[in-house]
């Protein structure tokens, strides 16, 4: 199923839509520059267009309000909540993306030490396509949606969940840019 049509059908408020659309598409942009400028990489470009617009359709189920999400579910839920509607439509590897871009990816470690409520299972990126997906979502917010991250800003959102993260993103920066 397109990827709009996807949206359309599960995200009915207006505002949420739009906020979704918008940092969904600078991230796909984003990707798709990286996919472009790294020829060798192999990487599926139709796929990532897919992926990064349907990679955070769960927060239509997460209570953020300040991204006009009114429901009941916690923020760190949106990944699997998003793969658990791709699932539903057939969409599999789709949802392996959202439910591995949160952070850098999240471990089995990290989800049982922090007391995630996440299944206890890793949730790492894998394939070349959610590496760069994941990549390119730190650069964007869905509360400034008009700006994008610098590295030294994308670098510092991450800091405060450790330095495994920042390692894999400067090693990210230094395949991608």
């Amino acid at each position: 199923m397109n990827p709009l049509d996807l949206i359309n059908k599960f995200c009915t408020n207006e505002k949420q839509k739009e906020i979704l659309l918008v940092h969904s598409r600078a991230v796909a942009d984003k990707a798709l520059e990286i996919a472009h400028r790294h020829p060798e990489l192999l990487a599926d470009e139709r796929f990532i267009e897919e992926a990064s617009l349907l990679h955070d359709i769960g927060i239509i189920k997460v209570n953020a309000p300040a991204i006009s999400c009114h429901g009941t579910e916690p923020y760190i839920c949106h990944g699997i909540l998003g793969a658990e509607m791709l699932r539903s439509q057939g969409m599999e590897r789709h949802a392996l993306v959202c439910e591995r871009h949160t952070g850098t990816g999240l471990t089995l470690q990290q989800i049982i030490e922090q007391g995630l409520p996440l299944p206890h299972r890793d949730m790492q990126p894998v394939s070349i396509e959610e590496q760069i997906i994941c990549f390119a979502d730190k650069f964007f917010s869905k509360t400034r949606l008009d700006t994008e991250k610098t590295v030294e800003q994308a670098r510092r959102s991450l800091e405060k969940f450790g330095t495994e993260g920042l390692k894999k993103f400067d090693a990210w920066c230094g395949m991608f840019l």
